[in-house]
């Protein structure tokens, strides 16, 4: 329990009091993956995926309630030129979504997934982090615990995305808050940015870095110094998956750093996750080395919008298909081999 009633207390005690696998579930899914019409190991990773979907559904693999929650939020930094498009876009493309008119909607429509988006108090940027903390404890906290109320429409699969003009500047302090370096070395194009203007990027997360040196021992505290409302809220739904069951589909290069904050506090808080895709945004596969995940695909992409973690819950979806549906040897009367 809290002993110190700051709001991060509650955050610390869900990720001390974490549930692992389902042991019995992962025993029971690999005697019938023995028993079902093909060669053993044949279809690959599909049979890791099944497995992990029973491991932490603690039961049959099923994907029949996908859900592709996408948090939205503005940064205040956003003032020091980090992003080739101004802020006011990020309110556009929520927009755009509820319209049905970005990837995000056509992807989760050819896959038959839910989409819901979230608007974190857009009109309200966080402060800018050269000059102060993103977010006050209180804040980052309450917003954490926004984002796990995503689990109130009991989905047995979730990907978490993003949207918010800035925050690949905001994601990649967070990875050099978590795990040391410049902003040269997390910084990437983000929105397009190149030459000149990436290198301003890179010199203002160092800027943010240099302001809160000092205080970023605590994972915690890098999220609020360094974060967002859209990253708080993803880390939060991260958080709160583990604890109804529920299996996570990551997507790229913001939506992990999210993830980092949580692989900070404990390395196991990430065992009930899957990287959907590694990002064309320059730091994403050294993050991902960090956390010690191998992503699902590679496809060059770098939009956000929780889109390459729609597309591997395709893949997953497939996967629990093969594996509660196919026939057994016996039911096929198919000849086992000898």
């Amino acid at each position: 329990m809290s002993t110190t009633g700051l709001p991060f207390d509650d955050i610390r005690d869900l990720v001390r009091t974490m549930p692992g696998p389902d042991g019995a579930a992962v025993h029971t899914a690999r005697q019938r993956e023995a028993e079902l019409t093909k060669p053993a190991g044949s279809l690959g990773r599909l049979e890791e995926l099944s497995h992990w979907l029973a491991a932490w559904q603690g039961g049959v693999p099923h994907v029949d309630r996908p859900l592709v929650a996408v948090f939205a939020g503005n940064h205040g930094v956003t003032k020091k030129g980090v992003s080739a498009f101004p802020p006011e876009v990020t309110a556009q493309m929520v927009a755009n979504f509820a319209a049905g008119g970005a990837a995000i909607n056509q992807i989760c429509a050819a896959y038959d997934l839910s989409l819901k988006v979230y608007d974190l108090a857009l009109e309200i940027p966080t402060e800018d982090f050269t000059e102060a903390a993103a977010m006050d404890e209180r804040t980052c906290a309450a917003t954490m615990a926004f984002g796990m109320e995503v689990l109130m429409d009991k989905p047995d699969l979730l990907c978490i995305g993003e949207m918010g003009i800035g925050n690949t500047a905001v994601a990649a302090a967070i990875y050099a808050g978590l795990f040391g370096g410049t902003g040269a070395d997390w910084a990437g194009a983000g929105t397009g940015l190149e030459g000149e203007a990436l290198a301003h990027k890179a010199a203002v997360i160092d800027e943010a870095l240099a302001f809160h040196k000092g205080h970023l021992s605590d994972p915690l505290e890098v999220l609020r110094r360094l974060g967002g409302r859209e990253i708080a809220a993803m880390a939060g739904a991260i958080l709160g998956a583990r604890h109804q069951n529920v299996p996570v589909i990551v997507d790229g290069f913001v939506a992990s750093a999210s993830a980092a904050v949580l692989h900070k506090l404990d390395p196991r808080a990430l065992d009930h996750c899957l990287f959907g895709h590694v990002s064309a945004e320059r730091g994403h596969m050294k993050a991902l080395e960090a956390l010690g995940k191998v992503p699902l695909l590679a496809l060059g992409m770098r939009l956000g919008e929780g889109t390459g973690a729609a597309l591997a819950a395709g893949i997953v979806k497939a996967a629990a298909r093969c594996h509660r549906d196919m026939a057994t040897f016996a039911e096929a009367a198919v000849s086992n081999k000898g």
